[in-house]
């Protein structure tokens, strides 16, 4: 099913054992309007880093003992408890600030039911479509203050969550195949649908953020569009050499 699951078990295990981290000796200072703008923002993505995973690891074992891939429902336990990780990480840095933690987010929620209604492959399409935007949101965080300890939390977040991407994108590829094509086209379709609404609340919710990251609707729904296009969508068959023309 997932020939490099032992590779990403690796990946995981290690990261588990060497958990990340971030400097104390970095400046930690908001201005004014820095606070402003990321302090509900921050604190909504918060909320959503630190969901337990349960009905996803709970539909992992059953299908990685369907397909007798025992990797497979490992990775993901350990990829939740990173996620787990990211909330402490981005918790600390609140606290730090005194910017007041959320207890519920409507988007959050959202997002939270929709993994609940199907199997594993429905609840991992939901998941990656999150991280995706998410990794758009947190390079525009950074890029919205100067304040070095946040510059470096989303830089560590980002690096972390394109491992999960790239991990997440190889599996949904490999359930893919066993897909008829017919049925395949329709849930790509439905799934970028789905990515897309889900990118436009994003920046609703965040737009703060983002204005201040440069990012119109239209540019960061494009960010995110190509950020989905480089890991979901199939690679284009390069023409066979005696086609091209000089």
């Amino acid at each position: 099913m997932l020939k490099t699951a032992r590779i990403w078990l690796n990946h995981f295990e290690y990261h588990a054992e060497h958990p990340r981290s971030i400097r104390e000796d970095l400046s930690n200072v908001l201005t004014g309007a820095e606070r402003r703008a990321i302090s509900r923002s921050i604190a909504t993505f918060q909320l959503g880093e630190q969901s337990e995973g349960r009905t996803l690891l709970a539909l992992s074992r059953r299908y990685a003992a369907r397909l007798d891939c025992a990797p497979l429902a490992r990775i993901t336990e350990l990829l939740i408890h990173e996620e787990a990780r990211h909330a402490e990480l981005l918790g600390a840095f609140m606290d730090s600030q005194a910017i007041p933690r959320k207890r519920r987010s409507a988007t959050e929620l959202v997002f939270r039911l929709l993994r609940r209604l199907a199997g594993f492959q429905h609840a991992l399409s939901v998941l990656i479509a999150a991280e995706l935007i998410g990794n758009v949101y947190y390079r525009a965080l950074e890029a919205a203050t100067r304040c070095e300890r946040l510059r470096m939390l989303c830089r560590t977040l980002v690096a972390d969550e394109l491992a999960h991407i790239g991990f997440e994108s190889e599996l949904l590829f490999a359930m893919r195949e066993r897909r008829a094509p017919f049925a395949l086209a329709i849930q790509r379709r439905a799934h970028l649908a789905f990515f897309v609404a889900a990118a436009f609340v994003v920046w609703h919710t965040h737009r703060a953020v983002l204005r201040r990251a440069g990012y119109g609707l239209r540019s960061f729904l494009g960010a995110c569009r190509s950020q989905y296009a480089f890991y979901l969508e199939p690679p284009r068959t390069a023409p066979e050499l005696g086609t091209l023309r000089p």
